[in-house]
């Protein structure tokens, strides 16, 4: 495994909780610390916080759009339970319009809405085949590539959508994987790989504790991209702090630490969450400000 040299990025994901007076705050100030981009989550509800209230991941990508000028802007990610791909790349190409270029694609297979919706009863294999119709499928269509596809899950016919994107190819598409096929998914058509450690994991533990388990992920990434005849420093690694990577907002120090530990593994984005008063993300947001004045221009992490 060799480091990737590129200069880290840093995220922090806003959940889609907050009426939107209070949630454009939260934009808004993301933007004016200096992150890089900003995320949210994409769900009907969202697991422990399935009786408070919880927004649309798309609508509120768009009037973050509105009130941002400069931060990418993404999901964290677009849940294939609840989309279409070429609606849903429609959608994230109008967005990539509104923000003049700022948008962040990322795609998953899949989360807790299995409660909420009465899903197709699908075995795993048939959801990882699943993910991979949707992941090429929404790749070629925010190319603006005519594709026709008969897929097992999807089809289309020779279909092209207009204007296409600002940014060019397409917007960036995040790929969350972490088993060997999602893995080499995103080899095949990732610009950022996106991991939250270990998959489905959310009892807090420390961040240092999943450190050997996300080289090892950077490291099958890797051999994935060889494997697909791809330069692997091509593919930028996205490192989400769920609560298995714990304690990175205990203070700025320990931010930084963490930051260090993933960047000499192979990650070159670290997301962490706009602190909550409670479980889950507990924090104060006085430290991630704090993080903030400690980091380096935004101009020159790119």
């Amino acid at each position: 495994m060799s480091r990737v040299e590129k200069p880290m990025r840093y995220g922090v994901a806003i959940l889609p909780e907050h009426n939107w007076p209070r949630a454009r705050e939260l934009w808004r100030r993301v933007e004016a610390l200096g992150f890089d981009h900003a995320w949210t989550y994409d769900h009907l509800a969202w697991r422990w916080l399935g009786d408070r209230p919880w927004f649309g991941a798309v609508p509120t990508l768009a009037a973050a759009a509105t009130v941002t000028s400069r931060i990418g802007l993404g999901t964290l990610v677009a849940n294939i339970r609840l989309r279409d791909p070429v609606v849903f790349a429609k959608e994230i190409m109008t967005i990539d319009s509104l923000s003049n270029g700022r948008v962040l694609c990322g795609v998953g297979s899949g989360g807790p809405d299995r409660d909420v919706l009465r899903d197709e009863e699908l075995t795993p294999s048939q959801w990882a085949d699943r993910y991979a119709e949707f992941v090429e499928v929404t790749d070629a269509v925010l190319r603006q590539e005519p594709i026709t596809f008969d897929g097992d899950y999807y089809r289309c016919h020779d279909t092209v959508l207009w204007p296409g994107c600002v940014q060019t190819p397409r917007v960036p598409l995040c790929v969350a994987a972490a088993g060997p096929r999602g893995v080499r998914l995103a080899a095949r058509f990732a610009d950022n790989w996106v991991t939250m450690g270990a998959p489905g994991r959310f009892d807090e533990a420390p961040w240092a504790a999943s450190l050997p388990l996300v080289k090892s992920q950077v490291a099958a990434l890797e051999r994935a991209c060889d494997e697909a005849g791809r330069d692997p420093a091509a593919v930028r690694r996205m490192l989400v702090a769920a609560p298995s990577i714990g304690g990175v907002l205990d203070s700025a120090d320990s931010f930084h630490e963490a930051a260090g530990a993933f960047g000499d593994a192979g990650i070159t984005d670290f997301i962490v969450h706009w602190p909550r008063p409670d479980f889950p993300y507990r924090g104060s947001p006085a430290v991630l400000e704090a993080v903030a004045e400690t980091l380096p221009a935004a101009g020159e992490r790119t």
